[in-house]
């Protein structure tokens, strides 16, 4: 895959698809590039897209802020706090599919023949 169709996922990731974009496509590729992506890392993909709603949201609350007039209000901050939750969202996902992070476990034998919960019982 290259950093065309990898940039075109990201977008879809963040719903970034309207004329002109949020994020133009050398800031999405760089995002990449941090993550160390490669090709086909589906989990790189996804932070990628996560660091792009987080740079979104910090910009939704710098520029945006809480307004109140007569007839129209923006919240800034709870847009943002949506934001980072998708952006977290998208972490964990990342997180599992991560050959280096996602589900490994080690089973260790206790030294003497017990099992750990008993070993560290207090009476």
């Amino acid at each position: 895959m290259d950093y065309e169709t990898a940039i075109r996922q990201v977008r879809v990731l963040i719903a970034d698809t309207t004329t002109p974009p949020l994020l133009d496509d050398q800031t999405l590729q760089t995002y990449l590039e941090l993550q160390g992506w490669e090709d086909g890392a589906r989990w790189a993909l996804r932070r990628a897209a996560a660091d792009a709603l987080e740079a979104i949201a910090v910009s939704e609350v710098l520029v945006s802020k809480k307004i109140r007039t007569q007839d129209l209000s923006t919240d800034g901050p709870a847009v943002a706090e949506a934001l980072h939750k998708l952006a977290a969202g998208l972490r964990a996902q990342a997180d599992e599919e991560d050959p280096e992070l996602g589900g490994v476990f080690e089973i260790i034998d206790a030294p003497s023949g017990r099992s750990e919960l008993e070993s560290w019982r207090v009476f």
